[in-house]
């Protein structure tokens, strides 16, 4: 059995699952805005589509010395530098790139994209 899980496309919860034909208020077209100028296609990236990323989801920090860390047994709770509700950071290759939710799919736990950040520069 593989330890790899397998992501989910979920809907954002504040979006409809469909959208009426014209657009929605005020009309206009359901397609997706146009690439702008040398933006790549899918076709373009197709052949990164396989590379394996390191994502991780963090729900916060902690620091405490080696003999605290040391002592810790199953049940003890580690303090974290983040509140419940606060957002989780999303990292790929140890790059921050988003922002989400922890959410509870099926008793299985996951993460809602909230925000995506954007490298200034």
């Amino acid at each position: 059995m593989s330890d790899e899980i397998e992501p989910r496309q979920l809907a954002p919860a504040h979006l409809p699952e469909e959208m009426p034909a014209d657009g929605g208020p005020g009309g206009g077209s359901t397609s997706l805005p146009p690439r702008p100028p040398g933006a790549p296609s899918p076709d373009d990236l197709q052949a990164v589509f396989d590379v394996p990323v390191k994502v991780q989801a963090v729900l916060g920090r902690s620091r405490m010395d080696i003999g605290d860390l040391m002592r810790l047994k199953p049940g003890m709770v580690v303090e974290l530098d983040r509140r419940v509700g606060e957002p989780v950071d999303i990292f790929v290759n140890n790059r921050l790139i988003a922002r989400g939710e922890v959410v509870l799919i099926d008793a299985t736990l996951g993460i809602t994209l909230t925000e995506i950040v954007r490298k200034e520069g």
